[in-house]
């Protein structure tokens, strides 16, 4: 029975592309500042950066994030990795190192086997171990539909934080995974076709490129997720208070991905991502297929870093602030 489970069948949006869309995330957020606490916050809600940071000393800040959403792919494996993934992801972006994780499970019991769920578990423990890092207990509930993530805690130097307001002008913009997972996703969840390469782009770990960006004295960046590349590249250069000009011909994609598009295979939150990003963008001649494939709404993408970083690819540069926040050239 397992075997004939469609677990994208229970999901309205898949991954990252079931997130709220940023203008209304932003717009509910507003006004809501951090709760009082004890320790120093160095990274809070101010930017919407990808971890909240506390500093527990000098040399030490803690990262705490979480992140779950619904099936992505079928293949319940599969699944718990590329969430697993996602999450630890949050913790790279800052520049910081993973250290523990619960799991954070939502299922219907009564309706999907619960060896499915025992799957998905799997899937992320195995993820976890390949960071190093723990992943001790968790909580779940049973729900109309089955969602799953982490909730992970890390530790980064205070002083080798990569933050969204950090960025300089004259600096390049590097690009560490390929884009367009979100149309292929879409595809698997509509036609049952595997993508092997998106599902290997999504389960890959940020972390040697979080450590090369470290090492290279990067302070800028974040991880490109479901605000697609656009959304995230808006919300650096509104933080850092510049404009990014993007190179559409350097971009890198997926197999599939052009073709995706061409068959239809977008989802809701790429187009609310575009229309999100409109009224900022000078999209100068390219067309729509293309600002959709920017647009895409990434699951487990790869890290925007204001620099150079080995295996990455250099798709733009930051700008003095100008009329725009993006500029596609």
């Amino acid at each position: 029975m397992t075997d004939r489970v469609r677990l994208t069948d229970y999901a309205r949006g898949g991954g990252c592309a079931c997130k709220i869309p940023p203008g209304e995330l932003e717009s509910m957020v507003a006004g809501l500042g951090p709760a009082g606490g004890t320790a120093e916050l160095l990274v809070g809600l101010d930017h919407g950066d990808d971890a909240a940071v506390v500093r527990l000393d000098e040399r030490t800040g803690l990262v705490s994030t979480a992140d779950f959403f619904t099936p992505v792919v079928d293949d319940p494996y599969d699944w718990g990795r590329i969430a697993a993934a996602n999450a630890l992801s949050d913790v790279y972006a800052m520049g910081g190192t993973p250290l523990v994780a619960l799991n954070l499970l939502c299922w219907p019991r009564e309706v999907l086997p619960l060896e499915l769920a025992r799957e998905v578990l799997r899937g992320g423990q195995d993820v976890a171990r390949e960071a190093g890092c723990h992943l001790a207990g968790g909580h779940s509930v049973d729900d109309d539909g089955p969602k799953y993530g982490l909730a992970v805690t890390g530790v980064v130097r205070p002083e080798e934080l990569i933050t969204l307001d950090a960025g300089r002008a004259g600096l390049p913009l590097s690009l560490t995974k390929p884009l367009g997972v979100g149309v292929l996703n879409t595809r698997h969840k509509r036609t049952g076709e595997r993508f092997a390469e998106a599902v290997a782009s999504m389960v890959a770990l940020n972390r040697d490129a979080a450590r090369a960006a470290v090492a290279a004295g990067i302070r800028c960046g974040t991880d490109v997720t479901g605000f697609g590349l656009l959304g995230h590249a808006a919300k650096l250069a509104r933080a850092s208070r510049l404009t990014v000009a993007i190179d559409t011909a350097r971009v890198p994609y997926l197999p599939g991905a052009r073709e995706a598009v061409r068959d239809g295979y977008v989802s809701g939150g790429t187009r609310r991502n575009l229309d999100w990003v409109t009224p900022w963008t000078d999209f100068g001649s390219t067309d729509e297929a293309e600002r959709l494939l920017l647009a895409d709404a990434q699951t487990s993408g790869g890290l925007l870093v204001a620099g150079e970083v080995p295996g990455g690819t250099v798709v733009g540069e930051l700008l003095p602030a100008g009329e725009h926040r993006l500029v596609l050239r």
